[in-house]
């Protein structure tokens, strides 16, 4: 039995299999479902795995749009943009950013009528000064997920 980047085995494991059970996992890394039990929580309460979801095509469920949004924010306002774009049930990553934006997010639109219709109300918010949007042609790689990096 040996605990050595055991955390890190455990998030490849699952992220190999995120509906992995205790006991394959511990079978897989060879040590006891308590320790995976333990280390598991421990991760949990840290906050390094914050959650366990499927993994979405959303292109095949209709969402078919993808759009890029760079937005210049008015003086302070940033966490308050933020926020309400973290609010917005389409944007699916939202980053505060250096360079000519001060943000950049992501959304999700079932068509180019509903991301007009996001975009323009983002115009109207009188904190944003400026925006810029970009439609995805193509994703070749999309919310990809990588190994940690384990030490031997």
């Amino acid at each position: 039995m040996t605990y050595e980047n055991l955390d890190s085995k455990l998030v490849n494991a699952l992220l190999d299999d995120g509906r992995a059970s205790l006991r394959s996992l511990a079978e897989d890394l060879d040590v006891s479902v308590t320790t995976i039990s333990n280390h598991l929580s421990d991760l949990e309460e840290e906050g390094a795995i914050t959650g366990y979801t499927p993994k979405i095509d959303y292109g095949m469920l209709g969402y078919d749009v993808t759009a890029i949004l760079q937005l210049k924010v008015e003086g302070n306002a940033l966490p308050d943009v933020t926020d309400r774009l973290e609010e917005s049930d389409r944007m699916i990553s939202v980053y505060e950013v250096t360079g000519d934006h001060d943000i950049i997010a992501i959304a999700k639109f079932e068509d180019t009528d509903a991301m007009n219709d996001g975009i323009k109300s983002l115009l109207v918010d009188p904190d944003i000064r400026e925006s810029n949007t970009s439609v995805v042609l193509n994703a070749p790689v999309e919310n990809r997920q990588f190994p940690l990096d384990i030490e031997e």
